[in-house]
């Protein structure tokens, strides 16, 4: 009897995973907006000073390709992040456009009134679900860093200014190994609860799969609404486009990602950039869903970034469409 109900257990999970997985036409026609995080994710760790022109264009280069979301820069200190130093000018100088928004990310309450002051209306905090990893890249405890985030709240919902929640290693840890969804369901709760509009989950280390990342959705819905939640996929292990497909099977409809797949995290050995703008608009293409981003006019974007950084775009995509449009 038990050995027939064990079967009978593995088959409704298998079919429950077929489920999720392959009924991908029920995507036709739907609308996903995409966050684009390179003139911040992706250039926060290079190396060499990027001059402020050479991000303003990318950032109007972006939107011009209909990328109506561009997070632009942070307001952290030049000590730990260099390449954000030029955050004030970043902002004071942007194009401005209707339907456009430009989120900063400020981890604490004197970058946040800073980013106001030159005009932010959207600005994002960060976290993580891994006590280890949080340690090592903001010096703090998960609770503690959570308490940071209070007076942000506070005066974000007097001056009107909208609030995204990061949260990173949401499947795997470098330090700590596989994650409890358990965990980024409390983390990405008590951010919502604080007022955060959106919880974008972060597989930081590139280690999910769909199965373990639809895992980790499932429990985190319970708690936040789906329409409140965003994936953001590293392609450590050319995982990301499966996961984010995954994702949106359960509901979500925003995605993170980086023109041609620059960036990575310093805190995260061996884990790649973020999955590349170019893929994830491609797939999505294909799904038949609405992004309202020109493809072409955002290969030439990656093209023009890459150039410059002297690195060959991550993105298939780019290099394909690329060497076809040069053949």
């Amino acid at each position: 009897m038990l050995r027939a109900i064990a079967a009978c257990k593995r088959r409704k999970t298998k079919q429950s995973a077929s489920k999720r997985y392959y009924q991908t036409g029920s995507l036709s026609g739907a609308q996903v907006r995409i966050v684009e995080v390179g003139p911040r994710d992706g250039l926060q760790n290079e190396k060499m000073v990027i001059e402020t022109a050479i991000k303003l264009k990318l950032i109007d280069s972006l939107v011009q390709a209909g990328l109506s979301t561009v997070e632009t820069t942070a307001f952290v200190s030049p000590k730990w992040v260099p390449q954000m130093s030029d955050h004030r000018e970043i902002m004071e100088s942007v194009a401005q456009y209707e339907h456009v928004n430009y989120p900063v990310l400020t981890p604490n309450l004197k970058g946040f009134l800073s980013a106001v002051d030159v005009g932010a209306k959207e600005v994002a905090v960060f976290t993580a679900a891994s006590e280890e990893f949080n340690h090592r890249n903001i010096n703090c405890t998960i609770n503690e860093s959570i308490n940071r985030f209070v007076p942000i709240m506070d005066r974000a919902k007097d001056l009107n200014i909208r609030v995204r929640g990061y949260v990173s290693t949401v499947v795997g840890c470098p330090y700590e190994g596989n994650i409890d969804p358990k965990k980024v369901a409390e983390v990405s709760q008590r951010l919502f609860e604080m007022g955060c509009y959106e919880i974008s989950l972060g597989d930081t280390i590139g280690v999910g799969t769909p199965e373990s990342v639809s895992r980790m959705i499932e429990e985190v819905s319970k708690y936040v609404p789906i329409q409140h939640l965003a994936i953001h996929c590293h392609d450590t292990y050319g995982q990301a486009l499966a996961n984010i497909l995954a994702s949106l099977m359960l509901g979500i409809r925003v995605v993170d990602s980086s023109v041609a797949g620059i960036g990575g995290c310093p805190y995260a050995k061996g884990a790649t950039g973020n999955v590349a703008t170019e893929d994830v608009v491609y797939m999505l293409n294909g799904l038949g869903v609405e992004t309202g981003v020109d493809l072409d006019k955002l290969v030439d974007v990656g093209n023009y970034i890459c150039k410059y950084l002297n690195i060959t775009p991550r993105s298939r995509v780019n290099v394909a469409l690329t060497n076809k449009k040069n053949q």
